[in-house]
């Protein structure tokens, strides 16, 4: 808090305290959750969830008691499991709890595509759904630069088209926390503006689509149990105001509900 404090003369008016008491939590019209034990190098973030889960519990209850009308957004990994723990413990309706997701795997997923094809990252059009971890989904059907699909921009280009080197791509995505962790022991800048992206569409009720962990119940066949993970979802005021029906290659939705089974399986362990 102090150290946040003292950068007061270089921030519009703001007020920032800190406390171990959830009563300075009252009334507030987002709850962002960081929360959690620090992810080891090589460590999964599957591997947390017990860990995590444990903290969840002397959280999310005083956060839904003081804001009753909030909106939560977790960002403690692994995510799409806290975010349905958070889900679960609050008893919020799933519009308003939302996960971090891979809002962030998707920004990683345009810069690589972006060096790769040596264009501006705000040029490419890119997402990953799914888990934001190794079962992650990359919807190459989708993408375009400069409104032009990359598959076809590839070819127009005369740069080979090489599903080795695109998979190579969603591998560096999935790999990148992986290999920040390993070197400086945790992530940070990358994920504190995704979830400040992610904040300004909420609280300005900007409705932008993000891809973000939202309840995947009914979705691309997904209906097998209730599920959290990312899928491209509109944000406003109201927190999760819907999912935009992308269209998914049957591929896609296989390993779409792949991924969706690989959380399934963990959170059948957790007995909510």
């Amino acid at each position: 808090m102090l150290d946040l404090q003292h950068a007061a003369a270089f921030l519009p008016r703001t007020k920032i305290i800190a406390s171990t008491d959830y009563l300075v939590t009252v009334g507030s019209d987002l709850c962002i959750v960081t929360a959690g034990a620090r992810q080891i190098a090589g460590e999964s973030r599957l591997n947390l969830l017990q860990r995590n889960v444990a903290l969840f519990r002397g959280i999310i209850p005083p956060l839904a008691k003081y804001s009753p009308g909030t909106i939560l957004m977790i960002v403690s990994n692994p995510v799409d499991v806290l975010t349905y723990v958070a889900w679960k413990l609050s008893g919020f309706p799933s519009n308003r709890v939302v996960g971090s997701g891979t809002n962030l795997d998707s920004s990683r997923f345009r810069f690589l595509i972006a060096d790769h094809l040596d264009v501006n990252a705000q040029d490419v059009q890119a997402s990953i759904i799914g888990e934001h971890g190794d079962s992650s989904v990359a919807l190459w059907s989708s993408i375009s630069v400069g409104g032009v699909p990359v598959l076809s921009f590839l070819e127009k280009q005369q740069i080979p088209y090489e599903k080795e080197t695109l998979e190579g791509i969603h591998k560096a995505v999935v790999d990148s926390a992986y290999e920040v962790i390993s070197l400086k022991g945790y992530t940070s800048w990358a994920i504190g503006y995704s979830a400040a992206n992610l904040a300004r569409s909420i609280l300005r009720d900007q409705r932008k689509i993000h891809p973000v962990s939202v309840l995947a119940k009914g979705f691309y066949g997904i209906d097998d149990g209730d599920v959290f993970l990312s899928l491209p979802a509109q944000l406003g005021r109201g927190g999760v105001l819907g999912v935009t029906n992308v269209h998914l290659t049957d591929e896609e939705a296989q390993r779409l509900r792949k991924s969706a089974q690989t959380i399934l399986k963990v959170q059948s362990q957790l007995g909510l």
